[in-house]
Protein backbone atom coordinates (compact mmCIF):
# COMPACT_ATOMS: atom_id res chain seq x y z
CA UNK A 1 0.00 0.00 0.00
CA UNK A 2 2.84 2.39 0.83
CA UNK A 3 4.61 1.66 -2.43
CA UNK A 4 1.61 2.88 -4.50
CA UNK A 5 0.85 5.88 -2.29
CA UNK A 6 4.15 7.65 -2.97
CA UNK A 7 3.97 7.47 -6.80
CA UNK A 8 0.32 8.58 -6.71
CA UNK A 9 1.19 11.53 -4.48
CA UNK A 10 4.08 12.50 -6.73
CA UNK A 11 1.82 12.27 -9.80
CA UNK A 12 -0.87 14.37 -8.14
CA UNK A 13 1.67 17.04 -7.18
CA UNK A 14 3.06 17.13 -10.72
CA UNK A 15 -0.43 17.55 -12.23
CA UNK A 16 -1.32 20.30 -9.73
CA UNK A 17 1.89 22.25 -10.40
CA UNK A 18 1.39 21.97 -14.17
CA UNK A 19 -2.16 23.27 -13.81
CA UNK A 20 -1.00 26.21 -11.70
CA UNK A 21 1.71 27.07 -14.22
CA UNK A 22 -0.89 27.23 -17.01
CA UNK A 23 -2.98 29.90 -15.24
CA UNK A 24 -1.80 33.49 -15.81
CA UNK A 25 -0.67 35.56 -12.82
CA UNK A 26 -3.58 38.03 -13.03
CA UNK A 27 -6.19 35.28 -12.51
CA UNK A 28 -8.02 35.51 -15.86
CA UNK A 29 -7.76 32.56 -18.23
CA UNK A 30 -5.34 33.12 -21.11
CA UNK A 31 -7.00 34.19 -24.34
CA UNK A 32 -10.23 35.51 -22.87
CA UNK A 33 -11.68 38.91 -23.68
CA UNK A 34 -11.40 41.22 -20.67
CA UNK A 35 -14.06 43.95 -20.51
CA UNK A 36 -13.27 46.96 -18.31
CA UNK A 37 -15.28 48.16 -16.52
CA UNK A 38 -17.42 45.04 -16.40
CA UNK A 39 -20.55 46.96 -15.33
CA UNK A 40 -21.43 50.31 -16.92
CA UNK A 41 -24.29 52.72 -17.39
CA UNK A 42 -25.65 53.56 -20.85
CA UNK A 43 -23.43 56.16 -22.56
CA UNK A 44 -20.18 54.98 -20.88
CA UNK A 45 -16.93 54.07 -22.64
CA UNK A 46 -15.65 50.48 -22.37
CA UNK A 47 -12.11 49.14 -22.91
CA UNK A 48 -11.65 45.58 -24.20
CA UNK A 49 -8.34 43.63 -24.05
CA UNK A 50 -7.18 40.20 -25.17
CA UNK A 51 -3.87 38.37 -25.44
CA UNK A 52 -5.37 35.62 -27.62
CA UNK A 53 -4.13 37.16 -30.89
CA UNK A 54 -0.42 37.06 -30.04
CA UNK A 55 2.03 39.81 -29.25
CA UNK A 56 1.52 41.91 -32.39
CA UNK A 57 -1.94 40.64 -33.32
CA UNK A 58 -4.99 42.71 -34.06
CA UNK A 59 -8.65 41.76 -33.81
CA UNK A 60 -12.04 42.86 -35.05
CA UNK A 61 -14.34 43.48 -32.11
CA UNK A 62 -18.12 43.24 -32.19
CA UNK A 63 -20.33 44.98 -29.63
CA UNK A 64 -23.50 44.90 -31.72
CA UNK A 65 -25.26 42.88 -29.01
CA UNK A 66 -25.37 46.05 -26.90
CA UNK A 67 -25.88 48.26 -29.97
CA UNK A 68 -22.35 49.68 -30.23
CA UNK A 69 -21.34 47.93 -33.49
CA UNK A 70 -17.81 47.03 -34.64
CA UNK A 71 -14.51 48.28 -33.19
CA UNK A 72 -10.82 47.44 -33.67
CA UNK A 73 -8.40 45.92 -31.16
CA UNK A 74 -4.68 46.59 -31.67
CA UNK A 75 -1.61 46.23 -29.44
CA UNK A 76 -0.65 49.41 -27.62
CA UNK A 77 2.77 50.96 -27.44
CA UNK A 78 3.60 49.43 -24.03
CA UNK A 79 1.22 46.48 -24.06
CA UNK A 80 1.45 42.97 -25.46
CA UNK A 81 -2.33 42.50 -25.44
CA UNK A 82 -4.57 43.95 -28.13
CA UNK A 83 -7.02 46.53 -26.85
CA UNK A 84 -9.86 48.63 -28.19
CA UNK A 85 -12.65 50.92 -27.02
CA UNK A 86 -16.29 51.47 -27.77
CA UNK A 87 -19.13 53.52 -26.34
CA UNK A 88 -22.30 51.93 -24.97
CA UNK A 89 -25.25 53.70 -26.62
CA UNK A 90 -27.40 55.86 -24.30
CA UNK A 91 -30.42 53.83 -25.43
CA UNK A 92 -28.93 50.51 -24.17
CA UNK A 93 -31.25 48.53 -21.92
CA UNK A 94 -30.05 46.96 -18.63
CA UNK A 95 -28.79 43.39 -19.01
CA UNK A 96 -25.76 41.21 -19.75
CA UNK A 97 -24.33 41.38 -23.27
CA UNK A 98 -21.72 39.20 -25.01
CA UNK A 99 -18.83 41.14 -26.58
CA UNK A 100 -16.77 39.20 -29.13
CA UNK A 101 -13.46 39.63 -30.96
CA UNK A 102 -11.97 37.67 -33.88
CA UNK A 103 -8.18 37.63 -34.28
CA UNK A 104 -7.05 38.91 -37.68
CA UNK A 105 -4.37 36.26 -38.34
CA UNK A 106 -5.84 33.10 -36.89
CA UNK A 107 -9.56 33.88 -36.88
CA UNK A 108 -9.72 32.75 -33.27
CA UNK A 109 -12.88 34.03 -31.55
CA UNK A 110 -12.89 35.16 -27.90
CA UNK A 111 -15.79 36.47 -25.85
CA UNK A 112 -16.43 38.49 -22.71
CA UNK A 113 -19.48 39.78 -20.85
CA UNK A 114 -20.58 43.37 -20.36
CA UNK A 115 -23.26 44.23 -17.78
CA UNK A 116 -25.32 47.35 -18.45
CA UNK A 117 -27.04 48.74 -15.35
CA UNK A 118 -28.88 51.90 -14.47
CA UNK A 119 -26.79 52.45 -11.33
CA UNK A 120 -23.22 51.28 -12.03
CA UNK A 121 -21.07 52.51 -9.18
CA UNK A 122 -23.56 55.12 -7.96
CA UNK A 123 -26.04 54.95 -5.15
CA UNK A 124 -29.56 54.08 -6.13
CA UNK A 125 -31.83 56.94 -7.17
CA UNK A 126 -35.06 57.19 -5.18
CA UNK A 127 -38.13 58.98 -6.52
CA UNK A 128 -39.22 62.25 -4.91
CA UNK A 129 -42.57 63.97 -4.63
CA UNK A 130 -46.11 62.75 -4.35
CA UNK A 131 -48.20 60.55 -6.57
CA UNK A 132 -51.57 61.86 -7.82
CA UNK A 133 -53.83 58.83 -7.36
CA UNK A 134 -57.18 60.54 -6.83
CA UNK A 135 -57.45 59.06 -3.35
CA UNK A 136 -56.76 61.39 -0.47
CA UNK A 137 -57.79 62.50 2.97
CA UNK A 138 -61.29 63.93 3.32
CA UNK A 139 -60.27 66.66 5.74
CA UNK A 140 -56.88 67.72 4.44
CA UNK A 141 -53.96 69.09 6.45
CA UNK A 142 -55.89 72.01 8.05
CA UNK A 143 -55.77 71.61 11.89
CA UNK A 144 -59.20 73.21 12.42
CA UNK A 145 -60.83 70.75 10.02
CA UNK A 146 -58.96 67.85 11.60
CA UNK A 147 -60.19 68.87 15.09
CA UNK A 148 -63.77 69.17 13.81
CA UNK A 149 -63.56 65.68 12.30
CA UNK A 150 -62.22 64.19 15.52
CA UNK A 151 -65.01 65.91 17.51
CA UNK A 152 -67.67 64.55 15.14
CA UNK A 153 -66.28 61.03 15.54
CA UNK A 154 -66.25 61.40 19.34
CA UNK A 155 -69.90 62.54 19.38
CA UNK A 156 -70.91 59.64 17.15
CA UNK A 157 -69.08 57.14 19.37
CA UNK A 158 -70.67 58.56 22.54
CA UNK A 159 -74.14 58.52 20.97
CA UNK A 160 -73.72 54.94 19.79
CA UNK A 161 -72.55 53.84 23.22
CA UNK A 162 -75.52 55.58 24.88
CA UNK A 163 -78.01 53.89 22.48
CA UNK A 164 -76.48 50.45 23.08
CA UNK A 165 -76.64 51.00 26.84
CA UNK A 166 -80.36 51.97 26.72
CA UNK A 167 -81.14 48.97 24.55
CA UNK A 168 -79.34 46.62 26.97
CA UNK A 169 -81.37 48.00 29.91
CA UNK A 170 -84.62 47.50 28.01
CA UNK A 171 -85.63 51.15 27.85
CA UNK A 172 -86.02 50.98 24.09
CA UNK A 173 -85.18 53.67 21.67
Amino acid sequence: MRRTARPLTATALAVASAALAAVPAHGAPAGDLRVSPAAVEPGAHVTVRTSACGQDGTAAGDASAVGAGAFTLAPGRYETAASGRFRVPPSAQPGTYEITAACAGSGRRVTGDLVVTLTAGHEQVHPRGSVKTGVGGALGPDPVQTAAGVAALAVAAAGGTWLLHRRARGDGI
